[in-house]
């Protein structure tokens, strides 16, 4: 049976083999994935559950963040004046204290949040419930213990009954944990994790810490758990402007380890050299790019021309909701393109179509589940952005791609729908949970911040 048509549509597939926008039309199974995309109209006959015109909208495949924290929804606008160490230790002073239920509908928050605004699929570093202690601008750690996994399930819970796809990323035991409970603990948020529906958990990985660690055997942990489980491992690494140098040499753990390869996808990357990239690139590593909060919390500008060139896969990521603040997945693309073509002076450093790739089939493609998400394929889920130029008017389309990247926001986007049911329109979720959601969080945020203020 066909779920849904799609028909008078522009169709900006992300297909490699069809690059070019084209007025079309799709089909979605019982499934949720797609059947057909084709160009022109439907065939006569053709029937359906439902059937939608957009009257000539632009229609592309949901937006993959390659780099979240969702559970952070609740802490925007905190830390405004501070780098990445001292923002941390800012964003997280509440969330300190939170319990699991509290972090579930934080990151509930976060998920709704996102699909209201296009993005379909996730990379989400899990919040470990462990205290971050910043000693420097340049020098912090998280507090050596194992985490609950029971806390971290109830954030992989949040994003599943929100419906948002997602790589659920959790954080392994810290500082001069034993291996055996540290991996008892990676064992229980496999076994968790298998528990939910797997086509909106779509994989479980590991958020690399050796830009925290103060041994080389966080590597090693990192490296055993990946292999344990066939893990993807996405560390933050080389972010921060402070202490440069102390990040570069740990660049060697992961070399001496034996993690640097397609499993391995560097987060932020900004602080390389020439020859990190180089070799990061030749043993297969990805990474993402979060180019709003790079700028936000004055982090600097990664190299992605040099990266692209060297032949490192990349996408992008609108981070922590409380460093990108708006989850805006357009404005994301043109802080990127802006901040790139200016470091370069050349506007041919990042091509318009290059940037949405990057926020779409790149991120998929980074983290692994492009056979799920990312473009408008046959067998893909039919995870789609209904863009409206005309609503309000941008004026005339001379080229989709030019209008889609560069002229249209938030305010133009009129509809999310994920596996071919619609979760949301203009402003407005349909899950009917939605104000619940965004009451638990205000009550809650308001609860944990006496608790701490003693207001």
């Amino acid at each position: 049976m066909t779920r849904l048509l799609v028909h008078n549509a522009v169709l900006l597939t992300l297909d490699p083999l069809r690059p070019d926008p084209f007025r079309g039309w799709f089909a979605v199974g019982d499934d949720g994935r797609l059947t057909d995309v084709e160009a022109g109209d439907p065939p006569d006959g053709t029937t359906a559950d439902q059937v939608l015109d957009v009257g000539g909208a632009l229609v592309g495949p949901g937006f993959v963040s390659a780099h979240s924290h969702l559970f952070t929804s609740g802490s925007r606008g905190l830390g405004m004046d501070q780098s990445l160490y001292g923002w941390i230790e800012a964003m997280t002073r509440y969330t300190e204290v939170a319990d699991a239920e509290d972090i579930y509908w934080t990151t509930r928050h976060g998920a709704q949040d996102f699909l209201r605004n296009g993005i379909t699929t996730a990379y989400d570093f899990t919040d470990a419930g462990l205290v971050f202690e910043a000693e420097s601008d340049g020098v912090a750690r998280y507090t050596a213990t194992v985490p609950d996994p029971e806390y971290q399930h109830a954030q992989a819970r949040a994003k599943v009954d929100a419906g948002l796809r997602s790589v659920h990323s959790v954080m392994l035991g810290q500082g001069p944990v034993e291996t055996g409970p540290a991996l008892a603990h990676l064992d229980e948020v496999v076994r968790l994790a298998g528990t939910l529906d797997p086509d909106l958990l779509l994989r479980v990985a590991i958020s690399g810490t050796v830009q925290w660690a103060e041994s080389p055997d966080a590597a090693a942990l990192e490296v055993t758990a990946m292999r344990r489980h066939g893990l993807l491992n996405q560390p933050h690494f080389l972010e921060t402007p402070h202490e440069v140098a102390l990040q570069q040499s740990k660049f060697g753990w992961y070399r001496d380890a034996g993690a640097l390869g397609p499993d391995l996808v560097f987060g932020h990357f900004i602080q390389t050299s020439d020859e990190i990239i180089a070799e990061a690139a030749a043993a297969g590593c990805g990474m993402s790019w979060q180019p709003m909060s790079n700028g936000r919390l004055a982090s600097g500008v990664a190299r992605i021309p040099e990266m692209r060139a060297a032949g490192m896969r990349v996408g992008m990521g609108l981070d922590d909701q409380s460093c990108t603040d708006v989850s805006d997945p357009f404005a994301n693309m043109r802080t990127g393109l802006s901040l790139v073509r200016a470091t370069h002076h050349d506007p041919a450093a990042l091509p318009v179509r290059d940037v949405l790739a990057l926020h779409t089939r790149g991120s998929a493609e980074v983290l692994g589940i492009d056979d799920h998400v990312g473009t408008l394929r046959v067998g893909r889920f039919a995870d789609f952005c209904v863009v409206d130029p005309r609503r309000p008017d941008t004026g005339p389309v001379w080229d989709a791609h030019g209008t889609y990247v560069l002229a249209c926001s938030l305010r133009n986007l009129r509809q999310v729908w994920s596996g071919g049911r619609l979760v949301a329109e203009g402003e407005e979720l349909c899950d009917p949970q939605a104000d619940e959601v965004e009451s638990q969080v205000h009550e809650r945020m308001a609860r944990l911040r006496a608790q701490v203020d003693g207001a």
